[in-house]
């Protein structure tokens, strides 16, 4: 959509993203422990598969009751299963945050040890209206952070979700944000496809409206699950 057409709709689109924020239920973040293991629980340090999930919302498993059903929970299972070694992971996440937000998070809290990194951010850089050239950036440092100061070997994004689906919001802000968010995605696979140390993991499914949470804007068990496995499956296919 050219930013001329989004001049002329921004009156609306501000009006329906206020209230869509005031009808949207405050759903809060999957209890349960926030690091665990999956797999043999006494393996040799060097036999373990360390990961690190950081994030926003999705992340952080808004839209399910327990880190059993959110993301973490499924990524874990789902890698074991994978590279049959002893999988053990740390989640750090919060709702609302920016690409750039998460970075901060980071800096000011203790992470243990991880070969991976599992980026899950996006939407909160459409909703703030942050470009994709400048999302890019912030993703830049956020990765070669947690490759040079916290010792990972590989960094991996998961592309935004298919917003123009969300039954949550109205038209046209739907379309208008569904637009923002395939651009982020393009320019993040460009992005990530010119280093050996980042990539974009591919998840590709066909979103019900049964398979998102109450709310209608975050993802539901299903979805959870189908992320964790494409996430998993990813890993897989990296070179050792």
């Amino acid at each position: 959509m050219s930013l001329a057409l989004k001049l002329v709709l921004a009156p609306v689109l501000v009006a329906q993203a206020v209230s869509t924020r005031k009808r949207a239920p405050l759903l809060p973040e999957a209890a349960g422990p926030r690091q665990g293991h999956e797999g043999q629980g006494d393996a040799r340090v060097e036999d373990l598969l360390r990961v690190l999930i950081v994030g926003d919302s999705a992340a952080a498993g808004v839209g399910v009751a327990h880190q059993r059903q959110a993301l973490s929970g499924h990524l874990a299972r789902a890698l074991h299963a994978h590279s049959a070694r002893p999988v053990q992971w740390a989640l750090h996440a919060r709702s609302g945050l920016t690409t750039r937000q998460v970075h901060e998070l980071l800096r000011a809290e203790a992470t243990p040890p991880a070969e991976l990194a599992v980026v899950v951010t996006g939407v909160n850089d459409v909703i703030d209206m942050v470009s994709p050239r400048r999302a890019i950036t912030h993703r830049t440092a956020l990765a070669d952070w947690l490759l040079a100061e916290r010792g990972v070997a590989h960094v991996l994004f998961t592309p935004l979700p298919p917003l123009h689906r969300f039954p949550l919001l109205p038209q046209p802000l739907r379309g208008v944000m569904g637009r923002d968010a395939l651009a982020h995605n393009e320019a993040l696979r460009r992005w990530a496809a010119t280093r050996r140390d980042v990539s974009c993991v591919s998840i590709d499914f066909e979103l019900q409206p049964d398979w998102m949470a109450s709310d209608g804007f975050h993802p539901g068990e299903p979805v959870y699950r189908v992320c964790g496995e494409a996430i998993a499956a990813h890993i897989a296919s990296l070179p050792r």
